[in-house]
């Protein structure tokens, strides 16, 4: 009797023990979850603060364009996180169920958008702007759902390397905004010329700089725990590359540094070290800033001007030379630079990415056109509320 009590007792006692146990486990684990939420939050506050800050100031670059650059900038954020928002809620595309990873997704498509308008900055009535949202971010999610969520069957999840975006984010946007370019540029935009000033100059490096500074939260924002130190210092790294790079090439093909160049290529680090910038090591990620660098310098020191002339179109931002060719670079050098990497299932992401991007891009510049036009591009004056004794 007394051995059937005392079993009893030890049952109940390690039961109790187990509950306890698992108890504390689930409570640490939570308590992980929470912190993992909360690390996440402060990477999407710094995306925030690039979408705002970075682009804004970035794109003010023109004299007398700039209080719409940024009103245009603050529009274009607030209509791309809703609208995907409504998207994931509506159950289209795939979708994730952590609210704060769906905010960062969102934040990406927004920089998307942002890249897009670059190209036509200046060009676009400011509710155009708005329309511009509602037309790119369903295609953008389309792409996105394409090359990394598997959609239809072409590219099985997973196979495609772009944990930062190169292709999906920056190369889809760029793109994309050609397109619209392309599609809605008229002879008296193109022939307008594109005025910049030493303080407009100076508040689009300050942009850059906003730019540099967060872009290591940028790559990381979805990135694994354990991987998120190589993540950071690799993106560090190839900024680091892309910024000596401008300044080297700028000097040798124009005779002084370009503060365009500066501004805009020493970016292209960052972009390209995105597909890959949590798979390969840190001496990799200087050299593809490095390479990147040159590549965007080239583009706005010698590419530009011949790319303007040969379709009498305009690219305002020069998003082409910092995120399109630089994104394309970043996405195929990780068939070199990630080993075990689907080959085949990257370049047809990329192919897939320039044909929907473009073609988007032209339908979406058509509907635009049908919308109204600016009397005068670049021109604070023609919508905004202007103080002509200080314009």
């Amino acid at each position: 009797m007394r051995f059937t009590k005392w079993l009893v007792t030890l049952t109940i006692t390690i039961v109790t023990m187990m509950g306890w146990a698992l108890t504390a486990e689930a409570n640490a684990n939570g308590e992980l979850t929470a912190i993992i939420e909360v690390q996440k939050y402060y990477r999407a506050i710094h995306i925030m603060a690039m979408l705002l800050m970075g682009f804004g100031f970035l794109m003010v670059f023109v004299k007398k364009y700039g209080r719409s650059a940024i009103t245009a900038t603050y529009l274009l954020v607030s209509i791309a996180i809703p609208l995907y928002f409504l998207k994931d809620s509506l159950g289209l595309l795939g979708g994730v169920d952590s609210e704060i990873d769906r905010l960062i997704l969102a934040e990406f498509g927004a920089a998307s958008l942002l890249i897009c308008a670059g190209a036509v900055l200046g060009r676009l009535r400011m509710h155009q702007y708005l329309l511009l949202g509602l037309l790119f971010v369903p295609c953008y999610a389309f792409n996105e759902w394409l090359l990394l969520s598997g959609g239809l069957g072409l590219i099985a999840e997973g196979n495609f390397i772009d944990t930062g975006g190169s292709i999906v984010i920056h190369a889809f946007g760029a793109l994309f905004g050609i397109g619209v370019a392309y599609s809605m540029t008229t002879k008296t935009e193109y022939e307008t010329p594109i005025e910049s000033d030493n303080t407009s100059d100076r508040f689009s490096l300050l942009g850059s700089m906003m730019l540099w500074v967060f872009w290591p939260s940028f790559c990381a924002a979805l990135v694994v725990p354990e991987d998120i130190p190589t993540t950071i210092v690799n993106v560090i790294l190839a900024l680091c590359g892309s910024t000596i790079a401008t300044y080297i090439t700028s000097l040798k093909l124009r005779g002084k540094i370009s503060v365009a160049d500066i501004a805009n290529a020493a970016l292209a680090g960052g972009v390209a070290i995105g597909s890959t910038c949590d798979k390969v090591p840190a001496h990799y990620a200087f050299m593809i800033g490095i390479l990147a660098g040159i590549l965007s310098t080239l583009g706005f020191a010698v590419i530009q001007n011949w790319f303007h002339a040969l379709g009498k179109k305009v690219d305002t931002c020069g998003v082409l030379h910092l995120h399109g060719l630089p994104g394309l670079f970043g996405g195929l050098i990780a068939m070199i630079a990630v080993d075990g990497i689907n080959k085949g299932d990257q370049i047809k992401g990329i192919i897939i990415t320039i044909v929907a991007a473009i073609l988007s891009g032209l339908v979406a510049g058509k509907v635009l056109s049908l919308s109204g036009r600016r009397k005068v591009p670049y021109l604070d004056s023609e919508e905004l509320e202007i103080d002509e004794r200080i314009f």
